[in-house]
């Protein structure tokens, strides 16, 4: 990648958030600073809590591996590492290396003088992360209800939480999550295609302007919220996916205990039934 016309003035020191000149450079295209430090010490004693505790287990087959949270019997305590420990440790390491991820993130967008969308997004995900691991266990009491680390077993865990409440699709919440991550999907395959048939004419052709996109989509639907619209509207929509997923799993357990298909009867008691 080419050298960017504003590099000098970008690569310079200040705009941190924490430890001032402390690892305020860049290692190739890579900046480093303290958050950077510490996202990769993170990474690396998680990924290696996990190895340690694949090797207590039975098998190397990475989609076997399983790191199980302590039992229900140790509450919020904490538990040693072969029973529990190890996936209390990785999971603080998960949350030290998102958050320091984010952090990093907030002092680039600092240094290059924009505004903070991408830190503000990923701490959307984070916060769908946290929900299954800390706030959703401690409202229930027990770490034992977050989830486990490994392939299937994660899998396994999603099919029984889902069984546990009968039809989990019946939650409300998961209805929304569900819809906002199908149109975003939907949102951002069109705003892919529209940009490639716009910038990838037949040979002999002129790129197609903006103006080109607006009008293909007043004319397919009558409207287009343009070229900025379309950027925050598939903001908007990922960030939606995220929270209502956090949502839908925060209030299984918690708020509700029964299965989702009777959440629904206050619908039979309408008076237009009647």
């Amino acid at each position: 990648m080419s050298m960017l016309s504003f590099e000098k003035k970008y690569r310079v020191r200040g705009g941190t958030l924490f430890g001032g000149d402390l690892f305020d450079f860049w290692v190739g295209p890579f900046y480093v600073g303290v958050f950077g430090i510490t996202t990769i010490f993170f990474t690396l004693l998680g990924t290696a809590m996990i190895f340690y505790g694949a090797s207590l287990g039975p098998t190397w087959n990475p989609w076997q591996i399983n790191i199980a949270p302590p039992d229900l019997s140790y509450g919020l305590a904490l538990a040693p590492l072969k029973e529990g420990g190890i996936w209390q440790v990785v999971t603080i390491c998960a949350i030290g290396a998102f958050g320091s991820w984010a952090l990093r993130e907030v002092e680039i967008c600092r240094k290059l003088g924009i505004g903070y969308h991408v830190p503000i997004a990923f701490s959307v995900a984070i916060f769908a992360y946290v929900t299954l691991v800390v706030i959703r266990p401690v409202l229930l009491g027990a770490w034992g209800h977050a989830f486990p680390y490994g392939i299937f077993s994660h899998l396994d865990w999603v099919s029984n939480v889902g069984y546990q409440y009968l039809h989990f699709h019946y939650n409300p919440a998961h209805m929304i999550a569900v819809t906002f991550f199908f149109t975003t999907t939907l949102a951002l395959a069109m705003h892919g295609a529209l940009v490639l048939s716009s910038t990838n004419p037949p040979k002999g052709e002129k790129v197609k302007t903006p103006e080109h996109e607006d009008t293909y989509f007043r004319d397919l639907i009558g409207y287009s919220v343009g070229t900025l619209g379309i950027h925050r509207l598939g903001l908007f929509l990922a960030l939606s996916a995220g929270f209502w997923s956090a949502v839908c799993i925060v209030i299984s357990g918690p708020f509700w205990t029964q299965s989702w298909p009777e959440w629904w009867t206050w619908w039979l008691d309408l008076p237009i039934w009647r």
